[in-house]
């Protein structure tokens, strides 16, 4: 995956030097991930003007944004309005990788900073429904020791996450989705993914990752710790 994703971009870096060349003023470098995060956070958000964006979202995420449980694609309803846009600006600057994610963040597809901060104030008041989604069963049990072990102590004994740190809500995501998830962090295919993700995951046997995605797929927080001040 890395040397397949450092090839396109070295051809893409090739085919541009004639066009670069042949432009006589430099052009004003683009903001790097920090830095246009940065600016998304200091918008003021609009939910309602993001709603008029989030059509573009509808295709895989559907119209309530609760994504496909067969696990190609998140819940992203009642995620954290700062998570989403975090992802947003990772995948606009290819610090995660999903083809069809770094199509619609690009600037082709949603605008400036204040597009990402709108559309992720309107995504985050989208109810979570509870729908299929789930594992066997099986490991469900040593899964919630699993979690309550190693990972509640920064995404909630809820799975609720924390919108101000930056932390995702993991509970009710789709069984599936949550353990490819898992297993892309230990593969090295989540580069946005922070310590001590990988080096934790990679621990893991078969039934720590089952269990643990099938326990936070049956999770439903409170409404009231998903809130961001």
């Amino acid at each position: 995956m890395k040397a397949t994703r450092a090839l396109f971009l070295a051809v893409t870096a090739l085919l541009a030097v004639p066009v670069l060349a042949a432009d006589p003023v430099a052009a004003k470098d683009p903001p790097n991930a920090r830095e246009e995060l940065r600016d998304v956070f200091r918008q003021t958000p609009s939910a309602a003007r993001g709603s008029k964006l989030f059509p573009a979202c509808v295709g895989c995420h559907g119209k309530d944004g609760n994504g496909q449980p067969q696990g190609d694609v998140p819940a992203i309803a009642q995620q954290h309005q700062r998570v989403i846009a975090k992802q947003l600006v990772d995948y606009r600057h290819a610090e995660r990788w999903d083809l069809r994610m770094e199509e619609v963040a690009s600037t082709h597809r949603l605008g400036p900073a204040r597009d990402i901060a709108d559309l992720a104030a309107f995504v985050s008041t989208l109810p979570r429904e509870a729908k299929e989604g789930h594992g066997d069963g099986r490991n469900v049990e040593h899964g919630g020791q699993v979690y309550l072990r190693d990972c509640a102590g920064c995404h909630g004994a809820d799975g609720e996450g924390n919108g101000v740190t930056l932390v995702p809500r993991v509970a009710g995501q789709h069984y599936r989705y949550l353990l490819r998830q898992l297993h892309d962090t230990v593969e090295e295919r989540r580069p946005n993914m922070p310590p001590p993700h990988p080096q934790l995951f990679e621990k893991f046997e078969v039934g720590d990752f089952t269990g643990v995605a099938d326990y936070l797929s049956r999770l439903s927080p409170a409404r009231r710790v998903l809130s961001t001040p």
